[in-house]
């Protein structure tokens, strides 16, 4: 029995973040989410207990298989600790030049939520941020770069502003811009002498 609940709660995920990321929070409804999951509502419900838990589910879904394809990009990237961040940047303008892509479910989320602060899928959302943060200030730091935990940061609202300037223009170039300007800040952290390798 409890696979069979961990298959529907799984099916009712996976249909949420098909319509949550690709219409948006507010714009999809329970019944719609029951609807495309192939179950009653009230199945839904037996498993969620409101929308919202189902909008936290959503998010806490895509946290680790986001920071798992951030850290593939990174150590896919050949050459220096610069290219290697300015990779992952590259691989986000790829995936923003598909007609599938809708920017960061993340931000996205956070934006129809702004007037509910508290919004426990807020909370989710800035977990998942600072996550990628402090993966990034470990690296930093394991490579003597200067102010890790500020550089870091700096990364975050360069990748933060690409996500809203893609959106805004449907121009990926945003994303490279913003990738060369993050190749620039980690070069400049770079200890004199050193090779800045992950």
């Amino acid at each position: 029995m409890a696979t069979g609940q961990r298959t529907t709660r799984e099916r009712i995920i996976e249909a949420a973040t098909k319509l949550f990321y690709g219409e948006g929070i507010r714009a999809v409804s329970v019944d719609a989410v029951a609807a495309k999951a192939g179950l009653t509502k009230r199945t839904l419900y037996y498993h969620f207990a409101s929308k919202d838990d189902l909008i936290v589910a959503y998010l806490e879904g895509r946290d680790q298989p986001n920071l798992a394809a951030f850290r593939r990009w990174f150590d896919e990237t050949p050459g220096p600790l610069a290219d290697k961040v300015r990779g992952i940047f590259v691989e986000l303008a790829i995936s923003a030049g598909k007609p599938s892509w809708k920017g960061c479910g993340f931000l996205r989320t956070t934006a129809e939520l702004a007037a509910m602060p508290r919004h426990p899928a807020i909370r989710a959302g800035a977990a998942h941020k600072k996550k990628f943060e402090d993966w990034l200030a470990g690296i930093f730091a394991e490579e003597g770069l200067a102010e890790a935990e500020r550089l870091a940061r700096r990364i975050v609202l360069l990748l933060d502003g690409s996500f809203a300037q893609v959106l805004l223009h449907r121009d990926p170039a945003y994303m490279e811009e913003a990738g060369a300007a993050a190749h620039a800040l980690v070069e400049m952290a770079r200890p004199r002498g050193g090779t800045g390798t992950a």
